[in-house]
């Protein structure tokens, strides 16, 4: 049956809408299609897309053979729920899995299909560290960010996400991330001394979680002997290192895991956002196979598994993971996003932030950082501020963006960057007497 859907004005909707939408207060517009690395809005606007679902559309939006893939699948009257049943799009998924991601790295983990959120596979993988060790302590890291539902929310070090559930978030001890207290600190060696003193007041805990990136928290990044010293520390105190891959995962650093080329091990890891290749909602839970101590059920829900999103996850896996190719250009979109980087950090003076496809500039003055955003999003570029004031200008474009797309999404933030600027040194000189303002 064809159907044409009204639309209204977009303050109509706004107004039924809950405050505690965040997004549409940034980018105003009502989109309604997309293609790759492009948005375009009702009215027929075009946005280049370096935001790409916070991490969750890292093929771009609607790639034709995923798209395809569905389509056919639907049209063939495919299951679209059925719990945790068996199903041959499960089925073809974790055959995917294991064989294109798993094996090749010597992996055995197995596969809990949680809720559908990124928050719901830390939950689960909390909850299962703390059945296997017997223990309920947890320790996270400051500006880590691991979801909103109570268990995630405890991990998570925000003050704005943790204010309306503070009593109720504990049995979790925060620490100091990599770089916290300074390069000359060793944030891994404070834990071990404290874990180590019977009165460091560190309970002994169950699992120690962590972000090789930190996505939310300003796209601090860990150092390959820091990851290490935290993986060896949990092993020798008993805990089990879970690494939230939740945005860093799929690629988005330059490889398929985030710690691939760090020598670890996780005992749990959590993967949400891009698993399913097309934005449809998945989450998973890889648990090494002696801690896969759950009973039947003790950790579901309803939507435990999103047939739909089967079918666009193996497909994304057979036809980006098992192409060399996708590797190799990959690894050149990487190097080009440190390049542009580092070269509009040697322009501006700004600190430049992350690793791989997830880069940033951080600012010293938060409100810089905004307008530089609001001009950038003004010239036809989303793009998103992270960090704990949101002092970082966040870039997350899809992993295959054309060169030629991520050119043009630099020379927007330049321009922007050069307007910021001479906005700068006139205020400065307002403030100093050296001119008048108008």
């Amino acid at each position: 049956m064809n159907y044409v859907m009204e639309v209204g004005t977009a303050d109509d909707t706004l107004q039924l809408e809950s405050n505690v939408r965040s997004y549409s207060r940034t980018f105003k517009e009502t989109f309604d299609t997309a293609s790759g690395s492009w948005i375009y809005t009702k009215d027929g606007g075009k946005y280049l897309d370096f935001l790409a679902g916070c991490g969750s559309l890292n093929y771009g939006h609607n790639h034709p053979t995923l798209k395809q893939a569905l389509v056919d699948y639907i049209v063939k009257d495919g299951m679209s729920m059925c719990l945790d049943m068996q199903s041959i799009a499960r089925s073809n998924f974790i055959r995917s899995f294991n064989s294109i991601i798993l094996k090749p790295r010597g992996m055995d983990h197995r596969i809990h299909f949680t809720g559908p959120t990124g928050a719901n596979s830390v939950e689960a993988a909390i909850k299962l560290a703390r059945k296997v060790t017997g223990r309920t302590n947890v320790v996270a890291f400051t500006n880590g960010f691991h979801g909103c539902s109570l268990g995630a929310l405890a991990l998570t070090g925000s003050s704005h996400h943790r204010a309306s559930s503070a009593t109720l978030l504990n049995q979790v001890t925060r620490m100091p991330y990599d770089g916290y207290l300074g390069r000359d600190i060793d944030t891994a060696e404070v834990l071990d001394v404290m874990m180590k003193d019977p009165s460091g007041g560190i309970d002994p805990p169950a699992a120690i979680i962590i972000e090789l990136v930190q996505g939310e928290g300003g796209l601090q990044t860990a150092s390959v002997e820091w990851v290490s010293k935290i993986a060896r520390i949990a092993k020798d105190h008993g805990a089990l290192l879970i690494v939230d891959d939740i945005q860093a995962g799929c690629g988005r650093t330059g490889s398929f895991f985030s710690f691939d080329k760090f020598g670890i091990e996780p005992d749990l890891i959590c993967m949400a956002k891009a698993i399913s290749g097309y934005g449809l909602p998945m989450s998973v839970l890889l648990m090494k196979p002696e801690l896969d101590q759950w009973l039947p059920g003790e950790h579901n829900g309803t939507f435990r598994g999103n047939t739909h999103a089967f079918i666009t996850a193996a497909t994304a896996l057979e036809i980006f993971w098992e192409n060399a190719g996708f590797e190799s250009n990959l690894s050149f979109l990487c190097a080009d996003m440190l390049r542009k980087c580092i070269s509009l950090s040697d322009t501006y003076g700004l600190k430049v932030k992350g690793r791989g496809a997830m880069m940033g500039l951080e600012f010293s003055d938060p409100e810089q950082a905004a307008r530089v955003q609001s001009t950038c999003v003004s010239s036809g570029l989303i793009l998103e501020r992270c960090g704990p004031l949101d002092q970082v200008l966040k870039f997350l474009p899809p992993l295959n963006v054309s060169s030629d797309d991520l050119d043009l999404g630099f020379s927007i933030i330049d321009k922007a960057l050069e307007k910021s600027s001479d906005f700068q040194e006139t205020a400065v000189a307002i403030s100093e007497g050296v001119l008048e303002a108008s």
